[in-house]
């Protein structure tokens, strides 16, 4: 027997992290929340500051041990819009980062773009020894010319936030493995520096299940796109497409999900485009909902626009879409092909008649759709799922703490 004044070994808790998210809510956020969970599982003592939106308005929780705290954000629609929502957003960021600091002392601060600011806080927190993960979400000097069409001041602005964050890291984690090439020459980042974390589904949260037939209103067919309604996302290129494939066939219902500063004009425009009887707008909603929707899909489509931005970045609809086998419509683009790779028919970029062939060609055939349903499902199965993602997170967190 071992000596009765021998105490068992308690093993000293993990480091605090702080993960700050400006674009979405959390846990709306797939990618933060599912980051965030990996990193509560593996110990850490996790805290998170994001923006309020619908159904997430409350200014503090708790949701399976992560502590979440929200600001207000006002969603900009101009380049002098954008300045005061990065800088109140910023303050507010601060404010709540100080706090929290008090309180946990965090030894990594995460910080999720857009926007390339939050680079500014971590600077502060690195006097005191905190280290810095720069969680690269978006490009955000292709994202500014997609959304204004031109360079200029603010955009020159825009590519120093970038460098400085770059800069300011000690380590990088990727999306795709376009955005780490970005990171290695354009951020002169070192490559032992940058991890590739894909934002694939969790398998074990995919609800995949009977199509709900009220969702077809009486049609024949489902198609739906579910994202972010913003300029960059192609959505009027989508309404052009529809109004081909609505000309040739009336029994196809399309439903386009999601919400955004884009949402009201796309309404008004498929009213004056006579397509009020085809098209519905769900708004942004529940994941319960959205996996009805998918459930029930016969195609889902990505309209993402040809652009430096979209070429290179990896959309998370798309392989959401893959992991409920639905068979996907989108432009040839660089990263979008990386992806769905054979679970998808690919659009000339931009060309939204090219778009309503590939629609059609997929409705006019029940095998096709179960063949590239199939594929996207056992890609994601076997290759693009979060299980085999976080554990590169887990491996970046380690480099970072090791210094």
């Amino acid at each position: 027997m071992g000596s009765p004044n021998v105490q068992p070994e308690i093993p000293a808790p993990q480091p605090a992290i702080l993960i700050i998210v400006e674009n979405l809510p959390v846990p709306f956020d797939r990618r933060v929340w599912q980051e965030a969970r990996a990193l509560a599982e593996a110990g850490y003592r996790v805290a998170v500051i994001s923006p309020k939106g619908r159904g997430f308005e409350s200014s503090q929780e708790n949701i399976e041990g992560i502590e979440i705290y929200r600001h207000r954000l006002w969603e900009a629609a101009s380049p002098r819009g954008y300045l005061f929502e990065y800088a109140w957003a910023l303050v507010a960021e601060f404010y709540m980062a100080l706090r929290i600091y008090r309180r946990s002392r965090f030894r990594v601060l995460q910080a999720c773009n857009p926007p390339d600011t939050l680079f500014l806080i971590a600077a502060f927190f690195k006097f005191f020894g905190t280290r810095f993960v720069f969680d690269h979400h978006d490009l955000n000097p292709e994202l500014f010319e997609a959304k204004f069409g031109r360079r200029g001041w603010l955009y020159r602005l825009v590519r120093l936030a970038e460098r400085l964050t770059f800069r300011a890291a000690d380590v990088s984690i990727a999306p795709n493995e376009s955005y780490r090439e970005i990171a290695i020459e354009r951020g002169g980042m070192k490559p032992d520096r940058v991890w590739v974390v894909r934002s694939s589904p969790d398998l074990a949260r995919i609800r995949l299940g009977e199509p709900h037939a009220e969702l077809k209103e009486g049609r024949a067919y489902l198609v739906t796109y579910h994202g972010v309604m913003g300029p960059q996302e192609g959505l009027d290129l989508l309404l052009e497409a529809i109004a081909d494939v609505v000309s040739r066939r009336s029994d196809v219902l399309f439903a386009l999900i999601g919400g955004g500063i884009e949402l009201e004009r796309l309404r008004e425009r498929a009213n004056k485009m006579q397509l009020r009887s085809f098209v519905r707008f769900p708004g942004r909603v529940s994941e319960e909902d959205l996996a009805a929707y998918l459930s029930t899909a016969d195609v889902s489509v990505a309209p993402d626009p040809q652009n430096p931005m979209n070429d290179k970045s990896t959309m998370n609809k798309v392989l959401e879409a893959m992991a409920y086998a639905r068979p996907l419509v989108l432009f040839d683009l660089t990263e979008g092909r990386r992806a769905a790779s054979d679970a998808a028919l690919y659009a000339r970029p931009n060309d939204p008649a090219d778009f309503a062939r590939q629609m059609l060609r997929l409705l006019n055939s029940a095998d096709l759709r179960r063949e590239l349903g199939a594929r996207g499902r056992k890609r994601i199965e076997q290759e693009l799922n979060w299980d085999r993602e976080k554990l590169s997170l887990k491996l970046a967190y380690q480099k970072v703490l090791e210094g």
